[in-house]
Protein backbone atom coordinates (compact mmCIF):
# COMPACT_ATOMS: atom_id res chain seq x y z
CA UNK A 1 0.00 0.00 0.00
CA UNK A 2 2.98 2.39 0.80
CA UNK A 3 4.22 2.43 -2.85
CA UNK A 4 0.75 3.63 -4.55
CA UNK A 5 1.14 6.98 -2.43
CA UNK A 6 4.91 7.86 -3.55
CA UNK A 7 5.23 9.93 -6.52
CA UNK A 8 7.62 9.19 -9.31
CA UNK A 9 11.27 11.33 -10.27
CA UNK A 10 10.10 14.56 -11.08
CA UNK A 11 11.89 17.19 -13.33
CA UNK A 12 11.81 20.46 -12.59
CA UNK A 13 12.07 23.04 -15.22
CA UNK A 14 15.33 25.22 -15.19
CA UNK A 15 14.82 28.80 -14.70
CA UNK A 16 16.16 30.42 -17.78
CA UNK A 17 15.65 34.40 -18.67
CA UNK A 18 13.76 32.09 -22.10
CA UNK A 19 11.77 30.26 -19.95
CA UNK A 20 10.12 33.25 -18.11
CA UNK A 21 9.59 34.98 -21.24
CA UNK A 22 7.80 31.81 -22.02
CA UNK A 23 6.12 32.04 -19.14
CA UNK A 24 5.09 35.65 -19.65
CA UNK A 25 3.64 34.56 -23.39
CA UNK A 26 1.92 31.92 -21.86
CA UNK A 27 0.19 34.24 -19.74
CA UNK A 28 -0.58 36.74 -22.13
CA UNK A 29 -2.95 33.69 -23.78
CA UNK A 30 -4.64 33.19 -21.07
CA UNK A 31 -7.12 35.66 -21.74
CA UNK A 32 -7.89 37.24 -25.05
CA UNK A 33 -10.16 33.56 -25.51
CA UNK A 34 -12.46 34.96 -23.18
CA UNK A 35 -12.02 38.85 -23.99
CA UNK A 36 -12.05 39.07 -27.49
CA UNK A 37 -15.81 37.17 -27.80
CA UNK A 38 -17.71 39.90 -26.09
CA UNK A 39 -16.74 42.52 -28.53
CA UNK A 40 -18.23 40.69 -31.54
CA UNK A 41 -20.98 38.59 -29.87
CA UNK A 42 -24.05 40.75 -31.07
CA UNK A 43 -22.04 39.49 -35.01
CA UNK A 44 -21.73 36.01 -33.92
CA UNK A 45 -25.27 36.03 -33.32
CA UNK A 46 -26.57 37.54 -36.20
CA UNK A 47 -24.32 35.41 -38.53
CA UNK A 48 -25.46 31.98 -36.79
CA UNK A 49 -28.75 32.74 -36.01
CA UNK A 50 -28.16 31.41 -32.91
CA UNK A 51 -30.50 32.89 -29.31
CA UNK A 52 -29.78 34.56 -26.24
CA UNK A 53 -29.69 31.60 -24.35
CA UNK A 54 -26.79 30.36 -26.31
CA UNK A 55 -24.86 33.23 -26.25
CA UNK A 56 -25.61 33.03 -22.31
CA UNK A 57 -24.26 29.80 -22.22
CA UNK A 58 -21.03 31.29 -24.48
CA UNK A 59 -20.10 33.15 -22.09
CA UNK A 60 -20.97 31.49 -19.37
CA UNK A 61 -18.79 28.69 -19.79
CA UNK A 62 -15.71 30.31 -19.27
CA UNK A 63 -15.63 30.49 -15.82
CA UNK A 64 -17.32 27.18 -15.16
CA UNK A 65 -14.67 25.24 -17.10
CA UNK A 66 -11.80 27.58 -15.63
CA UNK A 67 -13.61 25.64 -12.57
CA UNK A 68 -14.34 22.14 -13.76
CA UNK A 69 -11.02 21.39 -15.83
CA UNK A 70 -8.66 23.53 -13.18
CA UNK A 71 -9.05 20.96 -10.99
CA UNK A 72 -8.04 18.56 -12.98
CA UNK A 73 -4.48 19.77 -13.36
CA UNK A 74 -2.48 18.28 -10.68
CA UNK A 75 -3.35 14.96 -11.90
CA UNK A 76 -2.26 16.00 -15.93
CA UNK A 77 0.92 17.47 -14.43
CA UNK A 78 1.44 14.35 -12.25
CA UNK A 79 0.93 12.06 -15.21
CA UNK A 80 2.27 14.20 -17.94
CA UNK A 81 5.18 16.16 -15.79
CA UNK A 82 4.98 20.03 -15.78
CA UNK A 83 6.41 20.49 -18.72
CA UNK A 84 4.37 18.40 -21.18
CA UNK A 85 1.22 19.54 -18.97
CA UNK A 86 1.69 22.95 -20.11
CA UNK A 87 2.35 22.41 -23.25
CA UNK A 88 -0.94 20.44 -23.01
CA UNK A 89 -2.99 23.06 -22.04
CA UNK A 90 -1.70 25.77 -24.85
CA UNK A 91 -2.14 22.72 -27.49
CA UNK A 92 -5.39 22.81 -26.61
CA UNK A 93 -5.86 26.72 -26.18
CA UNK A 94 -4.99 27.18 -30.04
CA UNK A 95 -6.80 24.39 -31.25
CA UNK A 96 -9.76 25.42 -29.62
CA UNK A 97 -9.37 28.77 -30.83
CA UNK A 98 -9.28 27.59 -34.35
CA UNK A 99 -12.21 25.15 -33.94
CA UNK A 100 -14.67 27.55 -32.54
CA UNK A 101 -14.54 29.94 -35.85
CA UNK A 102 -15.19 26.77 -38.05
CA UNK A 103 -18.90 25.81 -38.41
CA UNK A 104 -22.21 26.56 -36.63
CA UNK A 105 -23.23 27.43 -32.83
CA UNK A 106 -22.75 23.46 -31.93
CA UNK A 107 -18.88 23.75 -33.24
CA UNK A 108 -18.55 27.62 -31.42
CA UNK A 109 -19.24 26.26 -28.11
CA UNK A 110 -17.07 22.98 -28.60
CA UNK A 111 -14.16 25.19 -29.17
CA UNK A 112 -14.82 27.12 -26.75
CA UNK A 113 -15.34 24.32 -24.05
CA UNK A 114 -11.41 23.25 -25.59
CA UNK A 115 -9.97 26.27 -25.33
CA UNK A 116 -10.79 27.16 -22.13
CA UNK A 117 -10.37 23.51 -21.04
CA UNK A 118 -6.33 24.96 -21.82
CA UNK A 119 -6.92 28.17 -19.62
CA UNK A 120 -7.68 26.52 -16.64
CA UNK A 121 -4.55 23.96 -16.75
CA UNK A 122 -2.25 26.82 -17.61
CA UNK A 123 -4.18 28.92 -14.96
CA UNK A 124 -3.25 26.44 -12.28
CA UNK A 125 0.27 25.33 -13.52
CA UNK A 126 1.94 28.36 -14.21
CA UNK A 127 1.73 29.24 -10.15
CA UNK A 128 3.33 25.77 -9.47
CA UNK A 129 5.94 27.02 -12.43
CA UNK A 130 6.90 29.85 -10.75
CA UNK A 131 7.07 28.21 -7.46
CA UNK A 132 9.88 25.57 -8.46
CA UNK A 133 11.19 27.41 -11.16
CA UNK A 134 11.91 30.47 -9.99
CA UNK A 135 11.93 30.57 -5.85
CA UNK A 136 14.11 33.06 -5.26
CA UNK A 137 11.62 35.93 -7.33
CA UNK A 138 8.58 34.53 -6.46
CA UNK A 139 6.86 38.14 -6.25
CA UNK A 140 8.81 39.42 -9.21
CA UNK A 141 7.21 36.40 -11.38
CA UNK A 142 3.72 36.65 -10.59
CA UNK A 143 3.69 40.62 -10.53
CA UNK A 144 5.04 40.08 -14.27
CA UNK A 145 2.61 36.83 -14.73
CA UNK A 146 0.01 39.29 -13.60
CA UNK A 147 0.64 41.89 -15.63
CA UNK A 148 0.37 39.96 -18.80
CA UNK A 149 -2.48 38.40 -18.16
CA UNK A 150 -4.00 41.43 -17.62
CA UNK A 151 -2.39 43.21 -21.02
CA UNK A 152 -3.95 40.14 -22.73
CA UNK A 153 -6.97 40.56 -21.16
CA UNK A 154 -7.46 44.20 -22.63
CA UNK A 155 -5.47 43.60 -25.43
CA UNK A 156 -8.69 40.95 -26.59
CA UNK A 157 -11.41 43.45 -26.10
CA UNK A 158 -9.62 46.09 -27.58
CA UNK A 159 -8.11 44.38 -30.89
CA UNK A 160 -11.08 42.19 -31.69
CA UNK A 161 -13.01 44.97 -33.97
CA UNK A 162 -10.08 46.04 -35.40
CA UNK A 163 -9.01 42.30 -36.49
CA UNK A 164 -12.63 42.09 -37.20
CA UNK A 165 -12.71 45.02 -39.87
CA UNK A 166 -9.52 44.10 -41.03
CA UNK A 167 -9.96 40.53 -42.25
CA UNK A 168 -13.67 40.74 -43.30
CA UNK A 169 -15.65 38.91 -40.26
CA UNK A 170 -15.73 38.21 -36.88
CA UNK A 171 -14.69 34.34 -37.91
CA UNK A 172 -10.67 35.70 -38.87
CA UNK A 173 -10.97 37.90 -36.43
CA UNK A 174 -11.38 35.55 -33.46
CA UNK A 175 -9.46 32.73 -35.21
CA UNK A 176 -6.53 34.93 -35.84
CA UNK A 177 -5.47 34.82 -31.99
CA UNK A 178 -4.56 31.33 -32.47
CA UNK A 179 -1.34 32.56 -33.51
CA UNK A 180 -0.39 34.09 -30.47
CA UNK A 181 -1.04 30.65 -29.11
CA UNK A 182 1.09 28.96 -31.27
CA UNK A 183 3.52 31.39 -30.64
CA UNK A 184 3.50 30.29 -27.29
CA UNK A 185 3.66 27.18 -27.78
CA UNK A 186 6.44 27.02 -29.42
CA UNK A 187 8.25 29.14 -27.23
CA UNK A 188 7.57 26.61 -24.92
CA UNK A 189 8.84 23.95 -26.40
CA UNK A 190 12.22 25.44 -27.14
CA UNK A 191 12.59 27.09 -23.25
CA UNK A 192 11.14 23.92 -21.17
CA UNK A 193 14.00 22.09 -19.98
CA UNK A 194 14.26 20.55 -17.42
CA UNK A 195 16.69 18.75 -14.27
CA UNK A 196 15.81 15.85 -12.12
CA UNK A 197 13.90 16.54 -9.03
CA UNK A 198 13.61 13.58 -7.28
CA UNK A 199 10.94 12.90 -4.31
CA UNK A 200 11.58 13.96 -1.39
CA UNK A 201 9.23 12.81 1.68
CA UNK A 202 7.23 16.18 1.54
CA UNK A 203 6.84 14.91 -1.71
CA UNK A 204 5.23 11.80 -1.09
CA UNK A 205 2.88 13.34 1.55
CA UNK A 206 1.53 15.94 -0.90
CA UNK A 207 0.61 13.34 -3.29
CA UNK A 208 -1.00 11.19 -0.26
CA UNK A 209 -2.73 13.92 1.53
CA UNK A 210 -5.96 16.02 0.48
CA UNK A 211 -5.76 19.76 1.05
CA UNK A 212 -9.42 19.90 1.74
CA UNK A 213 -8.77 18.91 5.40
CA UNK A 214 -6.62 22.12 5.97
CA UNK A 215 -7.95 24.87 7.25
CA UNK A 216 -5.52 27.05 5.59
CA UNK A 217 -6.40 25.94 2.19
CA UNK A 218 -9.58 26.94 2.54
CA UNK A 219 -9.13 30.14 4.01
CA UNK A 220 -6.98 30.88 0.76
CA UNK A 221 -9.46 29.32 -1.52
CA UNK A 222 -12.24 31.52 0.11
CA UNK A 223 -9.83 34.22 -0.28
CA UNK A 224 -9.95 33.67 -3.90
CA UNK A 225 -12.94 33.29 -4.42
CA UNK A 226 -14.25 36.51 -3.14
CA UNK A 227 -11.69 38.70 -5.10
CA UNK A 228 -12.62 36.81 -7.82
CA UNK A 229 -16.44 37.44 -7.41
CA UNK A 230 -15.64 40.85 -7.14
CA UNK A 231 -13.80 41.10 -10.66
CA UNK A 232 -16.61 39.12 -12.26
CA UNK A 233 -19.31 41.70 -10.98
CA UNK A 234 -17.28 44.77 -11.90
CA UNK A 235 -16.45 43.62 -15.46
CA UNK A 236 -19.94 42.35 -15.83
CA UNK A 237 -22.50 45.56 -14.15
CA UNK A 238 -20.13 48.45 -13.79
CA UNK A 239 -20.72 49.75 -17.11
CA UNK A 240 -24.53 49.42 -17.12
CA UNK A 241 -24.38 50.97 -12.66
CA UNK A 242 -22.73 54.08 -14.58
CA UNK A 243 -24.70 54.70 -17.45
CA UNK A 244 -27.74 54.24 -15.35
CA UNK A 245 -25.81 57.40 -13.39
CA UNK A 246 -26.15 59.41 -16.06
CA UNK A 247 -21.91 58.54 -17.98
CA UNK A 248 -22.60 58.29 -21.96
CA UNK A 249 -21.93 54.34 -23.45
CA UNK A 250 -18.81 55.56 -24.90
CA UNK A 251 -17.25 56.75 -21.38
CA UNK A 252 -18.52 53.70 -19.35
CA UNK A 253 -16.80 51.57 -21.81
CA UNK A 254 -13.46 54.15 -21.43
CA UNK A 255 -13.86 53.76 -17.57
CA UNK A 256 -14.00 49.71 -18.02
CA UNK A 257 -11.21 49.77 -19.86
CA UNK A 258 -9.28 51.76 -16.92
CA UNK A 259 -10.42 49.72 -14.44
CA UNK A 260 -8.92 46.46 -16.16
CA UNK A 261 -5.41 48.81 -17.57
CA UNK A 262 -4.86 50.42 -13.57
CA UNK A 263 -4.15 46.68 -12.36
CA UNK A 264 -1.53 46.10 -14.53
CA UNK A 265 1.31 48.40 -12.81
CA UNK A 266 -0.05 47.67 -9.50
CA UNK A 267 0.57 44.14 -10.02
CA UNK A 268 4.09 45.30 -11.41
CA UNK A 269 4.56 46.64 -8.11
CA UNK A 270 2.72 45.41 -5.03
CA UNK A 271 3.82 40.87 -5.30
CA UNK A 272 7.63 41.80 -5.14
CA UNK A 273 7.35 44.13 -2.76
CA UNK A 274 4.82 41.70 -0.57
CA UNK A 275 6.45 38.70 -1.29
CA UNK A 276 9.89 39.75 0.49
CA UNK A 277 7.92 40.29 4.02
CA UNK A 278 6.96 37.42 5.71
CA UNK A 279 2.84 38.00 5.75
CA UNK A 280 1.20 39.87 2.46
CA UNK A 281 -2.09 40.55 4.93
CA UNK A 282 -0.84 44.60 5.52
CA UNK A 283 -0.94 44.80 1.64
CA UNK A 284 -4.11 42.87 0.77
CA UNK A 285 -5.72 44.72 3.63
CA UNK A 286 -4.39 48.25 1.86
CA UNK A 287 -6.36 46.96 -1.11
CA UNK A 288 -9.14 46.18 -0.20
CA UNK A 289 -9.72 49.65 1.38
CA UNK A 290 -9.36 51.22 -2.17
CA UNK A 291 -12.03 48.17 -3.20
CA UNK A 292 -14.41 49.46 -0.45
CA UNK A 293 -14.03 53.45 -1.54
CA UNK A 294 -14.73 52.37 -4.58
CA UNK A 295 -17.80 50.01 -3.49
CA UNK A 296 -19.27 53.19 -1.70
CA UNK A 297 -18.26 56.11 -3.59
CA UNK A 298 -20.89 54.01 -6.58
CA UNK A 299 -23.33 53.08 -3.86
CA UNK A 300 -23.72 56.31 -2.37
CA UNK A 301 -23.04 59.00 -5.26
CA UNK A 302 -22.28 57.27 -8.45
CA UNK A 303 -22.68 60.43 -10.33
CA UNK A 304 -20.64 62.62 -8.26
CA UNK A 305 -17.06 61.50 -9.63
CA UNK A 306 -17.25 58.32 -11.49
CA UNK A 307 -14.31 58.83 -12.83
CA UNK A 308 -12.62 58.72 -8.90
CA UNK A 309 -14.84 55.72 -7.86
CA UNK A 310 -13.24 53.59 -10.64
CA UNK A 311 -9.75 54.52 -9.97
CA UNK A 312 -10.12 52.96 -6.59
CA UNK A 313 -11.89 49.52 -8.22
CA UNK A 314 -9.11 49.30 -10.37
CA UNK A 315 -6.82 49.41 -7.63
CA UNK A 316 -8.39 47.29 -5.22
CA UNK A 317 -8.87 44.62 -7.93
CA UNK A 318 -5.19 44.55 -8.51
CA UNK A 319 -5.58 41.81 -5.69
CA UNK A 320 -5.83 39.01 -7.76
CA UNK A 321 -2.12 39.44 -7.93
CA UNK A 322 -1.69 39.01 -4.21
CA UNK A 323 -4.32 35.96 -4.10
CA UNK A 324 -1.65 33.82 -6.69
CA UNK A 325 1.51 34.91 -4.61
CA UNK A 326 -0.06 33.30 -1.56
CA UNK A 327 -1.16 30.67 -3.49
CA UNK A 328 2.87 29.84 -4.25
CA UNK A 329 4.07 30.96 -0.85
CA UNK A 330 1.45 29.46 1.32
CA UNK A 331 2.66 26.06 -0.10
CA UNK A 332 6.53 24.06 0.42
CA UNK A 333 6.55 22.14 -2.84
CA UNK A 334 5.62 22.35 -6.32
CA UNK A 335 3.27 19.36 -5.47
CA UNK A 336 1.60 21.10 -2.87
CA UNK A 337 1.42 24.24 -5.19
CA UNK A 338 -0.35 22.56 -7.91
CA UNK A 339 -2.94 21.27 -5.49
CA UNK A 340 -3.54 24.27 -3.66
CA UNK A 341 -3.79 26.25 -7.06
CA UNK A 342 -6.51 23.72 -8.25
CA UNK A 343 -8.63 23.85 -5.28
CA UNK A 344 -8.50 28.09 -4.65
CA UNK A 345 -8.85 28.53 -8.56
CA UNK A 346 -11.61 25.55 -9.06
CA UNK A 347 -13.56 26.17 -6.43
CA UNK A 348 -12.87 29.83 -6.11
CA UNK A 349 -14.58 30.18 -9.67
CA UNK A 350 -17.12 28.36 -8.78
CA UNK A 351 -18.01 30.70 -5.77
CA UNK A 352 -17.20 33.82 -8.67
CA UNK A 353 -19.74 32.40 -10.89
CA UNK A 354 -22.59 32.90 -8.10
CA UNK A 355 -21.89 36.75 -7.78
CA UNK A 356 -23.48 38.73 -11.05
CA UNK A 357 -25.88 36.48 -11.59
CA UNK A 358 -26.86 37.40 -7.60
CA UNK A 359 -25.86 40.70 -8.34
CA UNK A 360 -28.41 41.15 -11.02
CA UNK A 361 -30.92 39.64 -9.20
CA UNK A 362 -31.10 41.68 -6.59
CA UNK A 363 -31.29 44.62 -9.27
CA UNK A 364 -34.11 43.22 -10.90
CA UNK A 365 -35.93 42.46 -7.36
CA UNK A 366 -35.29 45.83 -5.65
CA UNK A 367 -35.30 47.65 -9.35
CA UNK A 368 -32.07 49.70 -7.61
CA UNK A 369 -28.35 49.29 -7.07
CA UNK A 370 -28.42 50.12 -3.11
CA UNK A 371 -29.21 46.30 -2.34
CA UNK A 372 -26.73 44.56 -4.42
CA UNK A 373 -23.73 46.63 -3.83
CA UNK A 374 -24.50 46.10 -0.20
CA UNK A 375 -23.50 42.73 -1.52
CA UNK A 376 -20.71 43.65 -2.78
CA UNK A 377 -19.70 45.19 -0.20
CA UNK A 378 -19.67 41.97 1.84
CA UNK A 379 -17.79 40.55 -0.29
CA UNK A 380 -14.91 43.09 -0.27
CA UNK A 381 -15.18 42.90 3.74
CA UNK A 382 -14.99 39.17 3.57
CA UNK A 383 -12.45 39.59 0.80
CA UNK A 384 -10.04 41.07 3.48
CA UNK A 385 -11.25 39.02 6.40
CA UNK A 386 -10.04 36.09 4.61
CA UNK A 387 -7.13 37.72 2.54
CA UNK A 388 -5.62 38.53 6.04
CA UNK A 389 -5.34 35.42 7.20
CA UNK A 390 -4.65 34.15 3.64
CA UNK A 391 -1.49 36.67 4.18
CA UNK A 392 -0.07 35.17 7.32
CA UNK A 393 3.22 33.20 6.82
CA UNK A 394 1.98 29.72 7.52
CA UNK A 395 2.21 26.50 5.25
CA UNK A 396 -1.08 24.12 4.40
Amino acid sequence: MQEKTRVPASRVLIGTGLLGVAVLLAALNLRPAVTSVGAVLDEMQDTLGASATWAGALTTMPGLCFALAGLTAPLVARRLGIAAAVALALALLAGGLVLRVLDGPLVVLGGTLIGTAGIALANVLIPVVVKESFATRIGLMTGLYTGALQAGGALGSALTPPLDSAFGGWRPGLGSWAVLAVAALVLWLVAARTRPGGPTSAQNAAAARSLFRSPLAWVVTIFFGMQACLAYIVMGWLPQVLMDAGVTRADAGLLMGLVSLLGLPVSLIVPPLAAKRGSQSGWILLLGVFGIAGVIGLMVAPEAAPLLWSIFLGIGMAVFSLALTTIALRARTGAETAKLSAMAQGIGYLLAAVGPFLFGLLHDVTHGWSVPFAMLLAVVAGQMVFGFFAGRPRYV
